[in-house]
């Protein structure tokens, strides 16, 4: 592109696409005020078409991310922006994430028709989630739960929630805040209940890693230690091979120059979970990868021989 020239950014076309789309958009007109404002484009993935399945099902995170990593690498647009949580740990020959804005917050919701806790919901609910993640730390907490899958956007979600396809759900709150908060949320669950999933409410831009005038317009977006804590998690999640069909929940903490990284795997009926806890001093993106590393090796050398055929 020519460097006088609007930004073209990829997105999905959900309401929170689009929001975090106009997140980065606003962020750039602030950072640079003199140049085009940056042009929005949608672009509709596999998991937008595929509604009524899970994705562990229907082919894991990648199906929220290659159409638009194409028209990236195809140069029909500069920037996509996505949810890091949707990222596969993975990133295309030629692709890069080297801007993430401020992390919101990564816990999640719960939105029930009766109970406004985990505890207090009626034996037997039912919850209505496609995440695995989700799925066994609840059965885990309340095994005489019922999962059923429950997919599409926050309004979909709480229009099938209110229409009685569930008796609840959980949503991530850093969505709902994007959104405006829709409705108010039953509670926010802490995250020694429900930890949540690997970058939960952290915005990143892919770049081509070639295009360095783009890549320089993004540079002030960043937020320095959002990228530690998600280097970090995602890290421990390249060792664990992690994937879709894979529950597992990782969350980098920082205090200054020390981060508190918490991790766990599990089986997707709750009937087993293998955590890990670990402390370290975290300054540089060296530092994050190093100890998210040692945390993904502790899980795998530690977990039990029920967690075998996860790498089988």
């Amino acid at each position: 592109m020519a460097d006088t020239g609007p930004l073209r950014i990829g997105t999905r076309g959900s309401p929170l696409a689009l929001a975090q789309a106009k997140e980065v958009q606003q962020r750039l007109a602030a950072a640079h005020p003199d140049l085009p404002p940056a042009e929005i484009a949608v672009i509709r993935t596999t998991g937008d078409r595929v509604q009524d399945r899970k994705l562990d099902e229907i082919g894991g995170k990648g199906l929220f991310t290659t159409e638009i990593e194409e028209a990236l690498l195809a140069g029909t647009i500069d920037v996509a922006v996505h949810s890091m949580k949707d990222m596969p740990t993975f990133l295309p020959e030629g692709l890069i994430i080297d801007c993430l804005l401020r992390r919101a917050d990564p816990r999640d919701a719960l939105f029930s028709r009766s109970g406004s806790s985990i505890a207090e919901l009626p034996r037997g609910s039912t919850v209505g989630t496609s995440s695995l993640r989700r799925q066994a730390q609840l059965l885990a907490l309340r095994p005489d739960l019922k999962i059923t899958t429950l997919r599409g956007n926050v309004d979909t979600r709480l229009a099938k929630l209110a229409a009685g396809a569930a008796d609840a759900t959980l949503l991530a709150l850093a969505g709902l805040q994007r959104l405006g908060m829709p409705r108010a949320p039953s509670a926010i669950l802490s995250v020694e209940e429900i930890l949540p999933a690997v970058a939960q409410g952290a915005i990143g831009a892919e770049t081509r890693i070639d295009d360095a005038h783009t890549r320089e317009l993004l540079r002030p977006l960043n937020d320095g230690p959002t990228e530690l804590a998600v280097t970090a998690e995602r890290a421990c999640l390249a060792v664990l091979d992690g994937s879709c069909h894979t529950p597992i929940a990782v969350l980098a903490e920082l205090d200054g120059g020390s981060m508190r990284l918490r991790s766990l795997i599990a089986l997707p009926d709750g009937s087993a979970i293998q955590r890990d806890e670990r402390h370290g001093t975290v300054t540089t993106v060296a530092e994050a990868v190093a100890l998210g590393r040692a945390a993904g090796h502790a899980l795998r050398k530690n977990a039990g021989p029920e967690f075998a055929s996860i790498w089988s």
